[in-house]
């Protein structure tokens, strides 16, 4: 009797129908955006926020900064130019993801608007050159409409998963806006209430990569709650808790030392108060962390993964206090500082995925083969 043949093993379909390069980018893309936070505070902290006095060039004469300009010159145009590295992984979360929902139609539409949107953009820069007049502005608007319009298309049209296309779709409308945010820090001289702002957008773009990583590993389906009403008010909470805590901590940085350059302004709020103002809401978030993880070991054996991320979050937290204490009485150290505002982000970045394991598919909901089908259609299989 012959020996049977060997059958080739089928090759294993990513989960979710989402492929490594998309999911690779997606990491890419969280882990540049936390990046991007730590050489911003990098800029602030060694006082080179006006190392390019101008933007979008960095001086009125040359793009890139000159000798003359020294270190500060340096460490602002370095992290100008990691926007750029930011803005092409959000653009590639973009087209896999869109090539992956909506097939080619889909992603040459998209291309097509991005084409317009940086035609648009460069013909008002030649303009500007023409006419001798600030188009940087202008044109990074001009692109961010395009991006803008793009995203409102491309979520409209989608098929399926949708969730997905719209977040990676805010993230590309965040960095292009971003852009225009930072360059209006720079021109107004390092208004503190902008640089603040500036800060909250990148603390929202990390939590919304976040988001996208944790909700490409399960499939776009009605969900329900899956824990206690205390505890989903507890949540609540904590994210209540945690605005309040980063809005307290980037007024108290405004009235501090660190203004991120010598002749840039304050608030004029006292620091000394303000520390205290920003550690209470930080020790009422520690709690509610607590009280969250109590009940989400509890219930381990139903939403393990909610258990393992309200370990993350308490973890951050702990550090985090641990660093801020440190800084407070230790004459606010640049490193210190520095290591405080990312992990802000971080903690941020581990609400984010608490809050979305507080539910859980709803197996038996009537639209669920309907669902199922679309993603089948699409190529996203649930």
């Amino acid at each position: 009797m012959s020996a049977p043949a060997l059958v080739p093993p089928r090759p294993r379909r990513p989960a979710n129908g989402i492929s490594r390069p998309l999911r690779v980018f997606a990491w890419l893309s969280f882990l540049a955006e936390v990046l991007i936070i730590g050489t911003g505070g990098a800029v602030r902290l060694t006082g080179s926020g006006l190392g390019c006095p101008t933007w979008p060039r960095c001086t009125a004469e040359s793009i890139v900064p000159t000798p003359e300009m020294g270190i500060h010159g340096v460490i602002e145009f370095g992290n100008r130019t990691l926007t750029g590295l930011v803005g092409i992984l959000a653009l590639a979360v973009v087209l896999l993801i869109v090539l992956r929902t909506g097939g080619r139609k889909a992603l040459t539409a998209s291309l097509w608007f991005a084409a317009g949107g940086i035609l648009g953009a460069a013909a008002v820069l030649a303009l500007g050159v023409a006419l001798d007049f600030p188009a940087g502005p202008l044109a990074n608007g001009v692109l961010l409409a395009a991006v803008i319009a793009a995203a409102v298309r491309s979520v409209r049209t989608t098929p399926a998963r949708r969730d997905l296309v719209l977040l990676a779709w805010l993230v590309l409308i965040g960095v292009v806006a971003q852009a225009l945010v930072g360059g209006i820090t720079v021109l107004t001289g390092l208004n503190p209430f902008i640089v603040g702002f500036h800060y909250v957008v990148s603390v929202v773009l990390v939590c919304v990569t976040a988001a996208f990583l944790a909700r490409m590993n399960r499939p776009e389906l009605p969900r329900e709650s899956a824990v206690p009403v205390w505890l989903r008010w507890t949540a609540r909470g904590a994210v209540a808790a945690l605005v309040v805590t980063i809005v307290f901590g980037i007024l108290t940085t405004g009235a501090g030392p660190h203004s991120g350059d010598a002749a840039a302004g304050r608030s004029g709020f006292d620091a000394e108060l303000l520390e205290h103002v920003h550690a209470w809401p930080s020790y009422a978030l520690f709690a509610l962390t607590i009280a969250l993880f109590v009940g989400a070991w509890r219930q381990r054996d139903r939403t393990p993964l909610l258990a393992r991320w309200s370990i993350v979050l308490l973890g951050a937290e702990v550090v985090q206090i641990a660093v801020g204490l440190f800084q407070a009485r230790n004459g606010l150290p640049i490193l210190a500082v520095g290591v405080h505002m990312v992990l802000a982000a971080l903690t941020a970045a581990a609400m984010t995925a608490v809050v979305l394991h507080l539910t859980r598919p709803v197996t038996d909901s009537p639209i669920l083969d309907v669902r199922a089908a679309s993603d089948a259609r699409a190529g996203v299989g649930a």
